[in-house]
């Protein structure tokens, strides 16, 4: 079903960040930080994943997801939507019902066998594809997917996300560079704001993050990342 309401995006943003605390995807831990998969060092970490198994939060975030799309991309935008191997899967099968479009997925990379595909389902030259995410950190995977996607004739100029990292401030002006709007509910500025709206995690905890929100590349410089 196609959503009808319009909630402001600072509102979409707030509810996001308290859904994400709510089901424990997201984890802040100063003294032993995390790595990530670029080998960096942080506090944090988040799993969109597991918002799957929480039928309400589920069907609330990608109700947003679809609204935030149709405000900021347009309405008759897209021809289909494409979910990124593997987190971004499931979400794009949802907000493709949201919409009323088709739905193909896109592989990290060729399968290794058969017909060697990065592209399962139905996409054609001229076809415009909306990329779908669960979250976004640096951008890198989103170049990867929209390339992928554009080999096939097709067109990809918008990728969606649940949440968007927002600390890198390089990233949207890269991707745009390369031809890609990226369009999300949610970034650690309004995490970290609910967190301590509702004291998920101890002062000492939510001051540290907010040093490495303030420069992530130091921060884990500073801790052998």
């Amino acid at each position: 079903m196609i959503p009808s309401a319009f909630p402001p995006a600072t509102e979409i943003a707030r509810l996001t960040a308290r859904a994400l605390l709510e089901v424990g995807a997201v984890h802040f831990n100063a003294a032993e930080p995390y790595t990530h998969a670029s080998g960096r060092k942080a506090p944090t970490y988040i799993d969109c994943r597991k918002l799957i198994s929480y039928p309400r939060i589920r069907s609330t975030l990608m109700d947003f997801l679809a609204v935030t799309i149709m405000r900021d991309a347009g309405f008759e935008a897209f021809d289909t939507v494409a979910g990124g191997e593997t987190a971004g899967i499931p979400f794009a099968a949802l907000v493709a019902e949201r919409l009323a479009l088709p739905m193909t997925y896109v592989r990290k990379k060729p399968k290794g066998y058969g017909r060697n595909a990065r592209i399962e389902g139905v996409m054609t030259p001229g076809m415009r594809v909306l990329l779908i995410e669960d979250l976004a950190t640096d951008g890198g995977s989103k170049l990867s997917f929209a390339e992928a996607i554009r080999d096939t004739g097709a067109t990809c100029a918008h990728a969606a996300v649940i949440f968007s990292y927002g600390i890198f401030p390089r990233m949207t002006a890269d991707l745009a560079a390369r031809g890609l709007a990226l369009h999300h509910l949610c970034t650690w500025a309004e995490v970290l704001a609910e967190a301590r709206a509702t004291q998920a995690f101890d002062p000492a905890t939510l001051s540290e993050v907010e040093a490495y929100f303030t420069d992530p590349l130091a921060w884990s410089a500073a801790r052998a990342g």
